[in-house]
């Protein structure tokens, strides 16, 4: 294995405890590996190179734990960060899986469910920042519907406003360095949920009390699912200014959520998105959200997560490639030229450019008829991943 493709700490790739720690049941189908604490979850990422650990509330401290339980799972836990040098960069809280959210957290019809939730986000508010995170991450897996009927939407929006205005003014009340990341999902677990695009969320984030304080967490799997250009979602957050954390994993376009390592489906699509964090210089970290094959043991999810770092670094390479080959950088440089003469005619509006522009004598057909060069560019693209070039 090429030394160039090991991960260090500059990179900032991180794992979930809930990735590689998934035992690897399904709704078919009994666990297939033995569950792991979370200091032993951290010890396996420091053996594999990962820069940080993420974790949900109740990933590191059962909901049900007793005080002495939380004490002593903390000491262990925060022992194997001390002795493997892993971070915690983002925490989170579970939701949705106790069946006191089986209608949703922030958007329950049970205003004493809503409260419950708002309580244990803020105790896990504390036990984040308490570990160093600087983003806290909402995905509202049961925030939606089954039964139309059941909800108003508008409703429910407002509620989780409500809920976001209430946790900005928590964290900065109690002084504590977090700023927020929403994660977007179309469907499941409930048959549909509340804001299913990463576009959803940016209309609504502007609508908060503490917009400055909150961005997105797209993820690779959850945009695909709904069939759309992942890259695209990231652009639009990292040009509003909103890319506040990344989730990064595969998936199949228009299939239920696979989470499966980065690069394993999608490869043309997992290297524009590498190439396009490293060309604008995105700064946070790379999280990989993702499971091993419920077909492996240990060395197997070990596997999993060298994996995943190492395709990101590959294709880092292969986006310096891209930028550096003279070839696919001189068709560029032809496809984006155009004609320069209607510049002025272009970008702010006045009304002498308006009339100007309308009266200008545009050769429509000419303008139709001239090639792109698109093809070829794709397929210099194809040949560069394919390494014939």
């Amino acid at each position: 294995m090429s030394d160039r493709f090991q991960p260090q700490p500059e990179h900032k790739f991180t794992f979930g405890l809930w990735t590689v720690g998934n035992p690897g049941g399904d709704a078919f189908g009994q666990d297939v590996r033995p569950r792991r604490t979370p200091a032993e979850i951290v010890y396996l990422l420091g053996e594999v190179g990962a820069y940080g650990v993420n974790f949900h509330d109740n990933d590191l401290i059962p909901i049900d734990a007793t005080l002495a339980e939380r004490a002593a799972i903390l000491r262990a836990f925060r022992k194997a960060l001390s002795d493997t040098g892993l971070v915690v960069p983002m925490a989170t809280t579970n939701l949705f899986g106790d069946p006191v959210f089986k209608d949703g957290a922030f958007t329950a019809n049970d205003p004493r469910v809503r409260a419950y939730a708002l309580q244990k986000t803020m105790h896990a508010i504390d036990l984040g920042a308490s570990l160093g995170a600087e983003t806290y991450v909402f995905w509202g897996g049961r925030e939606g519907i089954e039964v139309e009927a059941a909800k108003d939407p508008v409703a429910s929006i407002k509620r989780f406003r409500e809920a976001l205005d209430f946790l900005c003014d928590y964290v900065i009340d109690q002084g504590y360095a977090l700023k927020f990341a929403l994660e977007a999902k179309p469907n499941e677990p409930r048959g549909d949920i509340f804001f299913p695009t990463t576009g959803a969320y940016l209309g609504f984030i502007e609508t908060l009390a503490h917009p400055e304080m909150v961005g997105v967490n797209p993820e690779v799997a959850h945009e695909h699912m709904a069939g759309l250009n992942f890259m695209h979602a990231v652009a639009q957050a990292w040009e509003a200014g909103k890319l506040f954390h990344i989730d990064l994993n595969d998936q199949n376009y228009a299939r239920f959520d696979q989470d499966w390592r980065f690069g394993a489906q999608n490869l043309k699509q997992a290297f524009f998105l590498v190439k396009f964090l490293e060309d604008v210089g995105y700064a946070g970290p790379r999280h990989f959200d993702a499971h091993a094959y419920r077909t492996e043991d240990y060395d197997g999810v070990k596997d999993f997560a060298r994996g995943c770092m190492r395709t990101y670094l590959i294709l880092k390479e292969k986006a310096a490639q891209f930028n550096a080959d003279a070839e696919i950088q001189g068709l560029l440089a032809e496809i984006r030229a155009g004609d320069e003469s209607v510049a002025p005619l272009l970008g702010t509006y006045s009304s002498a450019k308006a009339a100007a522009l309308k009266d200008y004598a545009f050769d429509r057909i000419a303008l139709g008829q001239r090639g792109l060069g698109y093809e070829k560019l794709d397929q210099l693209v194809n040949e560069l991943l394919l390494g014939v070039r």
